[in-house]
């Protein structure tokens, strides 16, 4: 089990060291730990999804053998969405395993824990680990059948926030891939009156990254909305809790700007998500608070906790990746959707495309509305978190920092709420942190052109490269 770890979503790591023991020993470490910690009974039922990739059945049949013997009940949901399967658990008020590796690629899997109330925390995972033992856990009698009421219910939730016929006349290709919504965001859209055409299906897992698209996908996007003349072009990651919009030109939508435009269309007073989203969420002007917090969802639940804690009442969170978590509930036409704090992938297509149609205008005109804020985010490879974690420390100094940045401009504000974030006094702004799922130095760079982010982007991993490799000489 050494090579596992926890990242930013959950635990992650080769399919070869996801044998079927070591999935039994998380699913036993996991149940100890929600009855210990969230007073789960030993009676039980312990949900558990999965996603398309050759794997996930396997892995996750591993952990239903294991709750089973454990003496919990266990209730297969199938291949489903992970927000699907959040709110299952929500609603029973059960734990839940999703097994899923989201975007990465197809020989690589993991495991995603959630409590009754949702999201494990970081607290939850030390718990986990506490619990962990290479013990053996013993094998259960029989498979358990498959049940759709987890689907049912998400499908019935997406259903409800948009009118019928509210994308009437519009045309809406679904790049289906190997995204385990892929039938379901058909279904959903034809719902709303939408011709939703389904595109590019694939029997082999696809690795789509929201956040770093291969470039077949760029391709297939421009190429696509041109053939079929669509109005836009959406898609999920593996698991479909992040989203994919490309508006009418095949031109993917940023993943900070979806969910700025979802928190609009919902009528947020508080928006919460990462220093690596973009500042047009500040700059816009739309939302009562913007509270910034490190990268990862469960930070930005921590967020969301805090905003209604502060007296916020309708409550967006979203990654730069566009997966978008409903803190609290949030009214569209009349109609309440309560808060489901895990991230979406249905929420932000349904929301942006909704906007679109109300005001009458193509995606690619709300985004001109926004103001105009570019980046670039580049990574320095094999660097140990003890390295990168020193040279962080090292920019802690507020005059070595100057020195630091004194060749790309004056330094008028930084923060360290994840890695070291500054802002230049031109409002150019250059962020460096830690990877949490790699040994990777990344860096993040915003400024008011294309080029000048490119141009901050090529100095800044330049500029780090220079100082570790000094650093490595001492």
């Amino acid at each position: 089990m050494s090579g596992l770890k926890f990242g930013t979503s959950g635990l992650r790591g080769l399919v070869t060291e996801l044998g079927d023991e070591v999935c039994g020993a998380y699913t036993v470490a996991f149940l100890k730990h929600v009855q210990k910690r969230h007073a789960v009974a030993h009676d039980g039922v312990l949900l558990v999804g999965y996603d398309l990739r050759s794997s996930s059945p396997r892995m996750a049949a591993a952990g239903m053998s294991a709750a089973r013997s454990f003496g919990m009940r266990v209730e297969n949901c199938g291949p489903l969405p992970t927000p699907a399967l959040a709110l299952r658990a929500m609603i029973l008020g059960a734990p839940a395993i999703m097994v899923t590796g989201s975007h990465i690629p197809a020989d690589r899997n993991g495991l995603k824990f959630y409590r009754p109330d949702g999201e494990i925390d970081k607290a939850d995972e030390a718990g986990i680990l506490a619990f962990l033992d290479s013990q053996k856990p013993p094998a259960a009698n029989s498979d358990v059948a498959v049940s759709d009421e987890a689907l049912r219910a998400y499908a019935g939730r997406c259903a409800s926030l948009l009118s019928p016929g509210a994308l009437a006349g519009k045309r809406i290709g679904v790049y289906q891939h190997s995204s385990v919504a892929r039938d379901l965001m058909v279904e959903i859209l034809q719902g709303t009156g939408a011709e939703a055409i389904g595109v590019g299906r694939s029997d082999i897992f696809v690795p789509v990254d929201t956040e770093a698209l291969r470039p077949e996908d760029i391709i297939f996007a421009e190429q696509t909305c041109r053939a079929l003349k669509l109005d836009a072009l959406v898609s999920t990651d593996g698991d479909a809790d992040r989203p994919l919009i490309a508006d009418e030109n095949g031109n993917f939508l940023r993943g900070d700007m979806v969910g700025l435009l979802t928190a609009r269309f919902l009528e947020a007073d508080a928006v919460v998500t990462p220093v690596t989203s973009n500042t047009s969420i500040e700059q816009c002007g739309f939302f009562d608070r913007v509270y910034r917090t490190r990268v990862g969802s469960p930070y930005v639940i921590e967020g969301m906790e805090k905003a209604l804690g502060d007296g916020c009442k309708r409550i967006i969170g979203f990654e730069a990746n566009g997966g978008v978590l409903l803190g609290a509930p949030a009214a569209v036409d009349g109609r309440v959707i309560d808060a489901l704090p895990t991230r979406d992938a249905m929420l932000p297509i349904l929301c942006v495309l909704g906007m679109a149609a109300r005001e009458g205008t193509s995606l690619s005109r709300l985004v001109e509305r926004l103001p105009a804020r570019h980046t670039g985010s580049g990574r320095l490879e094999h660097v140990p978190a003890e390295k990168s974690g020193a040279f962080l420390k090292s920019l802690e100094n507020a005059q070595a920092l100057r020195a630091f940045f004194a060749d790309a401009g004056t330094v008028r504000d930084s923060d360290r709420i994840d890695g070291m974030r500054v802002v230049l006094t031109n409002g150019d702004l250059i962020h460096y942190r830690s990877s949490g799922n790699a040994p990777e130095l990344r860096c993040y760079t915003e400024a008011g052109s294309r080029e000048r982010a490119a141009e901050l982007l090529v100095w800044g991993l330049e500029r780090a490269a220079r100082a570790l490799e000094h650093d490595s000489k001492k």
